[in-house]
Formats: structure tokens, sequence, C-alpha cells
């Protein structure tokens, strides 16, 4: 018997797999804690909310808030807050994320565009892009484009910035081959900057998803008849409470959703990391 067990210890076959049963029972152990946290807090939140513990007048229990999202959908309504919402974001977001990569790939790659462009970048990007609403609703007007607009100019400055660090810190050695094997300019852009940079300009668009979140709310609350920061803001004016904690949850839940859409497309095009 302990030759045996002495056996089992010193085959690679048998500890591989033991070490593979391993990392999958810490895999199993990670995704219980991932998704625990927040059914603990939705289980706590109805506990208060029943027992009268927390108000809930201003906190109703998770369950009503359910009925009232299926009585929305029902009718309609939610879905047709979503949609322009959805719209808006995703509009926003491109118009911000391709200016951003194509313009911080250039200032990375050649620093007299570099020289001239920071100066901008960095005296722009401290200003909240819904302190220049005002003036993107006078060159744009009150529909869509405006919407649209400051949404992209609060995606561009996180991707633009991260773009140029990230073509910035490639390393010489890549373009100093690419030198030496007569790359043209369009070859220097598309097989060394571009995927060069990418794990860092991926982070900044990480980043640009969240902040297009949160300015869609706040735009939509300040000058909008419909959206999802619309109802948040209208039903909170009303005192339907459990409205407006609808279009919080659904906030949350395409923030995560977004990020994990970006997430499985960072680990799809950088599989080495």
């Amino acid at each position: 018997m302990k030759d045996g067990l002495r056996e089992s210890m010193t085959d690679p076959l048998q500890m591989e797999k033991q070490e593979w049963k391993k990392r999958q029972m810490q895999h199993r152990l990670k995704q219980i804690l991932t998704i625990s946290s927040p059914i603990f807090i939705v289980l706590l939140w109805e506990f208060l909310s029943r027992t009268g513990l927390i108000d809930a007048r201003f906190f109703p229990p998770p369950t009503e808030i359910v009925g009232t999202f299926w009585a929305m959908g029902m009718s309609g309504e939610l879905f047709h807050h979503v949609g322009i919402s959805l719209f808006r974001i995703f509009a926003g977001f491109l118009l911000g994320v391709i200016p951003a990569i194509v313009i911080g790939l250039l200032m990375g790659l050649y620093g007299p565009v570099r020289h001239f462009l920071s100066p901008l970048i960095m005296a722009l990007m401290p200003i909240p892009t819904l302190a220049l609403l005002p003036i993107i609703i006078i060159l744009f007007g009150v529909g869509e484009v405006s919407k649209v607009v400051t949404i992209a100019g609060s995606v561009f400055f996180p991707v633009v910035i991260n773009t140029v660090a990230g073509v910035v810190n490639i390393d010489r050695i890549y373009l100093d081959v690419a030198k030496n094997y007569g790359a043209d300019s369009k070859q220097f852009f598309f097989k060394i900057a571009l995927p060069g940079s990418l794990p860092v300009m991926l982070e900044g668009i990480q980043m640009g998803q969240a902040i297009a979140l949160l300015t869609i709310v706040a735009a939509e609350m300040m000058g909008a008849n419909s959206g999802i920061g619309y109802l948040i803001w209208t039903s909170y004016k009303a005192f339907l409470l459990k409205e407006m904690f609808v279009g919080l949850v659904l906030i949350s839940f395409f923030g995560y959703l977004f990020s994990i859409i970006l997430r499985g497309l960072q680990a799809k095009l950088l599989p080495w990391r």
C-alpha cells in the first residue's frame, strides 16, 4: 500500500491530474464567491425591508422591484427607454473610440504630432464633458446628436491617453527590427503600433465604457425626454422609487455586461495575457 502511495506521488501523470483538480476546485470556489456577494446583498436588503429595519418607502424590497420591472417590460415602456439609451451609448462610444485610437497611434508614433496635440488634450481632459454640455447643445441642438457627442467626448480622452502610452512603451527592439527590414508607414502602423499598444489601449476602452454609462445617465437627466437616465430622474421627482431602482439596476447590469464583453474580447485578442 505504501509502495502504491509512493508511486502515485512520484508519477508525473498522477501529479498533473491532482494539480488540475486543484485548479478546478479553486476556479469553482472563485465562481461561487463571485455570485455569492450580490445574492447576499439582495437577500439582506429583502430581509431588512420586509422586517421594517429599513424604510420600505425609500428602499422597497427587491421582489417588488422585480415586479415593477416585469410590469414596465410588459407595457413596453422599459424597452423604449433601454433601446434609446443603448443607441446613444453605442453611437457615442464608437464616435469617441475610433478617432481616439487613430490619434493615439499617430501621437505615439510621431513625436511632432504628439508635441502638437498633447497640450490640447491635457488642457481639455480635466474639463468634465457635462460642463461643456451647454456649448454642445448650442453647436448641435437638443436632439440625439448632442447626447452622442457628449458621450463621445467623455470616452475620447481615456482611450487616446492609454493608446499613446501603449505605443510609447512598445519595446524598442520591435521598432528597430521593423526599420531594419524596411517596413513602410502602413506596415509600421498596423503590424507594430496597433498590436503593441493593444494591452494598454483595451484598458482605456474598458475605462471608456464605464465613463460612457456615467455620462449617458447624467446627460439624459439634464436634457432628454427618454432613456434610462430620464427614467431615473423623473421617477425620483415623482417619488416612484421602485421605477427609479429599476433604472439603477439596468445601468448596473449593462455596466457589468459590457465589462464582461470587453474582457472576453481582450482574452481573444491577447491570449498570452
